[in-house]
């Protein structure tokens, strides 16, 4: 069914596709906060030029193609909810907490509807809530 190609296909862009930029993102920004002192102002310089001539623009590209996707769906296999859904949870989460989602009500709807599922809210509890310190850790 479409459906299940859909399915198929976002079970696997979740990892493949949609995480190594949002990698690189965290990599590049805490390049410059990792690095000796003296080396500290090139590798700000390095790192701001690898965000802004390539990772944002993979990241936006990858926000957009979001947007148009869960357009034509509630969820981005299809009607229903499924573990597709799941599995781009993550990707969105990170792109929502580097400020991703601002103009992309479609998407932010769609991690509305995560949010609100009783499995997330469980998953909270017992895991805790994701931190807003931009490196995708959860808080203890």
């Amino acid at each position: 069914t479409p459906e299940a190609v859909r399915f198929r296909y976002w079970m696997h862009y979740a990892e493949g596709s949609a995480m190594p930029p949002l990698l690189l993102k965290l990599v590049f920004t805490m390049l410059p906060r990792r690095a000796p002192a003296l080396m500290r102002p090139l590798v700000k310089g390095v790192a701001a030029k690898a965000l802004a001539g390539f990772v944002d623009p993979q990241l936006r590209a990858h926000v957009d193609f979001w947007e148009a996707e869960l357009g034509r769906s509630d969820w981005f296999a299809g009607d229903q909810f499924t573990a597709a859904d799941i599995m781009m949870s993550f990707p969105v989460e990170m792109a929502a907490l580097r400020g991703g989602l601002a103009d992309r009500p479609a998407t932010r709807g769609w991690l509305d509807r995560i949010h609100a599922r009783p499995a997330y809210q469980r998953a909270l509890v017992a895991g805790g809530p994701y931190s807003g310190a931009g490196t995708g850790e959860r808080t203890a």
